[in-house]
């Protein structure tokens, strides 16, 4: 035998494997990352057991840094927190039979193994970008999926993006070239192998003899930024324009920095340098790249008041084909009554969404008579489909307006991705002035249904246990439309009557009627108003452009309903006082100040009867104070959501926001009155 995968583990740690030393022989059963994803050779990251050292994870090559460690002291501490990850994910609770840590004379290692040991449907991998993951085999959408991944920002890993890259700390595509470079190697990005980086599209202009340097430069800046590795110090550089000119003064020279009366250069390639999100662009460091003169925007502009004399005539042409062509396709569109948009995909490939007759769906619930329920844009009924076997939630969009835009939002996002914790749109029906959506049929309905339904005999009480592993499953399905899909999703509609529960009270979020796209290029959109009183982030009610942490904003509210078992917001009728909020019984007011004086079980829904973990109350009441913080800036994003509820991360008492300190003031000043 001259290797097997057991001893050798390249990027894939296998069930039953060691990963570890031998300390007799000095074998070292280490994880090295493959180069791309066609070519499985040696490639830049590592991860081992080191004597001493613990677990480490490091770059190989140029530069040579750990950037991970995890005390070898401490080893045994690793595994509980390992059980409880794969604990509290449905998908790896009962895969494991044991997590194993050795270590004694002759060996230390860890090892894994599955209860069922025919079974290939978990294994750990060192991934391309320098990053330990988690694979799991989803059965239902028959592909792998990522549930772990460590570090968990993927700008972390030095290097990862290769030379003249800039890493947004976003998920894949993550990296990009700097301004004026462009990737050295096309194709070998294509596979993920981005140690080329990127190179100049014009080379810089300075020439140098023994006296004298010279150069007509410019500088472009990158703020805020995480400036590269190995800067030089230059100290006779006390202002900005000398530290320039230090940078211009040499050929090498590829970028400085200066702040706090530092004159930072840096000469050749320029590595790891990571936008940093949250922060004002004026706070942070500004690098600033030395491109050549004819890069500057001044020459771009002067360049386009010179139209090409046949580049408008042939732009002219296409326009007008373009036009015809818009017209042809709008009189098919009329004289077919089709839904004018095409679907992604082949519908009868698998993982498509289908196509229904309408006649097929008034069959299938029996002409529309078994109503599950209704909201603003129409109303859902219960189905079977022809097989006798599936059974489906039909929605029945109304209104020809409204209707039409909540049908292409929901097919253009829900139809096009697969998620445990996403509802799974099956089909639609497109046909004349019809609109139909048809969704797996969720049977224990919706939240608000078990929380505050009190006088439902259907409605389960919700245990301690399933409130929790609903609150987690959430924000695992917003963290995939937030982060994992290849355009960002945001859901602007997060409350208890959009989660739906299964049979297994796993969660569903659903109704994506007013779902928004935002490009990977953009952080943020500006969009009507939209949304539900009583969830609605307070920077969307002033009409800025909105962020993915509306969503986090709606989902804090709703983690106190969960905690609580009732409405945020109560309403009190009498007959001298016309409708109002009781500011003094306005839930989150109660809920952060019950946080910060250590009573959080006073909060809980008093239907558990006291059966609930309080260190996971007390997890869950942070988190939802954290995601209702007046600033968006202020907020996590529903990725640190998961670690945190996970039990992965640890995370501070939360402030009071201004707009609920702002309620109780006034409440306090209305009794003294």
């Amino acid at each position: 035998m001259l290797w097997q995968s057991f001893d050798y583990p390249t990027d894939v740690g296998l069930p039953g494997a060691k990963f570890g030393r031998n300390k007799v022989t000095g074998l070292n059963r280490q994880g090295i990352s493959r180069k791309s994803l066609i070519d499985p050779g040696i490639a830049s990251y590592s991860l081992e057991l080191v004597d001493i050292s613990g677990i480490i994870m490091k770059r190989r090559n140029n530069p040579l840094v750990v950037y991970w460690r995890y005390a070898s002291s401490g080893a045994s501490a690793l595994l509980p927190i390992l059980k409880s990850l794969f604990d509290l994910d449905p998908r790896t609770k009962d895969l494991f039979s044991r997590i194993t840590y050795v270590n004694n004379n002759q060996e230390e290692y860890y090892m894994y193994t599955l209860h069922d040991e025919t079974s290939s449907s978990v294994f750990v991998s060192l991934d391309i970008s320098g990053q330990i993951k988690l694979n799991v085999w989803s059965q239902a959408n028959q592909s792998w999926q990522n549930i772990f991944a460590q570090p968990d920002d993927p700008c972390d890993p030095p290097a990862s993006c290769g030379p003249f890259t800039v890493c947004s700390g976003k998920p894949h595509p993550s990296c990009d070239c700097m301004e004026s470079f462009s990737e050295k190697s096309p194709q070998d990005w294509e596979f993920e192998d981005r140690t080329g980086g990127c190179i100049r599209n014009t080379p810089l202009h300075c020439t140098s003899d023994k006296n004298l340097t010279s150069s007509t430069d410019i500088f472009h800046p990158i703020t805020p930024a995480q400036l590269p590795y190995s800067p030089q110090i230059i100290s006779v550089s006390t202002s900005q324009s000398k530290c320039e000119e230090a940078c211009l003064s040499s050929c090498s020279c590829t970028a400085y920095s200066y702040g706090s009366r530092i004159c930072s250069v840096w000469s050749g390639e320029l590595l790891s340098v990571i936008l940093v999100h949250g922060i004002d662009k004026n706070s942070g460091n500004v690098l600033y790249l030395r491109l050549a003169a004819k890069e500057s925007l001044p020459s771009l502009r002067k360049n386009k008041t010179k139209p090409n004399v046949g580049g408008v005539t042939a732009a002219s042409i296409f326009g007008f084909v373009l036009l015809m062509l818009m017209l042809l396709l709008l009189i098919w569109k009329n004289k077919f009554k089709w839904c004018g948009f095409s679907l992604c995909g082949n519908q009868a490939s698998a993982g498509g969404i289908i196509a229904f007759r309408y006649t097929e769906l008034a069959r299938a619930t029996k002409s529309f008579s078994e109503k599950l329920g209704g909201g603003a844009f129409g109303s859902v009924y219960k189905g079977v489909l022809s097989d006798s076997k599936t059974t489906i939630a039909v929605k029945k969009l109304d209104g020809a307006s409204q209707g039409e835009k909540q049908f292409r939002a929901e097919v253009s996002s829900v139809g096009l991705i697969q998620h445990l914790n996403l509802v799974k749109l099956i089909g639609f029906c497109c046909e004349g002035e019809h609109r139909l959506l048809v969704y797996e049929h969720m049977l224990n309905g919706s939240l608000d249904g078990h929380l505050f339904k009190k006088s439902n005999n259907n409605a389960t009480v919700l245990s301690w246990n399933m409130r929790y592993q609903i609150t987690l499953g959430v924000a695992r399905g917003l963290s995939y439309l937030h982060q994992s899909c290849h355009k960002c999703i945001i859901h602007c509609d997060i409350k208890p009557e959009n989660i739906l529960v299964d049979s297994s009270f796993v969660p569903k979020v659903a109704d994506f009627g007013l779902a928004i796209f935002v490009g990977r290029d953009f952080s943020r959109i500006l969009t009507s108003f939209r949304g539900t009183t009583g969830y609605i982030a307070p920077e969307w009610l002033s009409g800025v452009p909105i962020t993915p942490k509306i969503d986090v904003y709606s989902f804090g509210m709703v983690l106190l309903e969960i905690i609580s078992g009732r409405r945020n917001s109560s309403v009190e009728t009498s007959q001298n006082t016309s409708s109002s909020y009781k500011h003094d019984e306005y839930f989150p007011v109660q809920a952060i100040s019950k946080l910060h004086s250590g009573d959080v079980g006073s909060l809980v829904d008093p239907q558990l009867h006291s059966d609930f973990s309080l260190e996971e109350a007390e997890r869950v009441c942070k988190v939802a104070c954290w995601c209702i913080q007046d600033s968006e800036f202020d907020r996590p994003t529903m990725g640190e959501i998961v670690r945190v509820l996970e039990g992965l991360r640890e995370i501070d008492m939360p402030p009071m926001p201004r707009f609920l300190a702002a309620i109780t003031e006034q409440s306090g000043a209305a009794t003294s009155l």
